[in-house]
């Protein structure tokens, strides 16, 4: 198989520049649904929610981290994605994303009308996603 056009990907989080290199696809979730881009994807500004992102590298070699919402601008020169929580699967401690879990799901069963619902459904979602990948490696 011949390799793809490649692009230039960063993605940035607030504690550091998580990655950056060239790519031939990226896959991620966004408000709107799943997305694929590869090179001279149409330019967009749009939401990630959370989910799994999978960097496609020159080779065809994958690489999957959790992002956890943020923004995402593809440009014709490169795709940039602003996002306010990313790791590989090797950094996620499992024992607190289970605990995540289990306060969230406390918290989605519970009657009490302080409690939010939205805040505690996005916990869930996202120690799952966590939970997910860390069981990938």
């Amino acid at each position: 198989m011949a390799d793809l056009k490649r692009f230039q990907l960063e993605v940035i989080s607030p504690e550091r520049i998580f990655y950056t290199g060239e790519a031939e696809m990226v896959e991620l979730t966004t408000t709107e649904g799943d997305i694929g881009i590869y090179a001279d994807h149409i330019p967009l500004t749009t939401i990630v929610a959370p989910g799994i992102m999978t960097i496609t590298e020159p080779g065809g070699k994958l690489k999957e981290a959790a992002v956890l919402e943020g923004f995402m601008e593809i440009t014709q020169e490169k795709v940039t994605i602003l996002a306010q929580s990313c790791e590989w699967p090797e950094e996620i401690d499992v024992n607190r994303a289970q605990e995540a879990k289990a306060r969230a799901e406390r918290r989605l069963k519970s009657s009490d009308a302080n409690i939010n619902m939205a805040r505690a459904d996005l916990a869930l979602r996202k120690s799952l996603i966590r939970i997910e990948l860390a069981g990938k490696k």
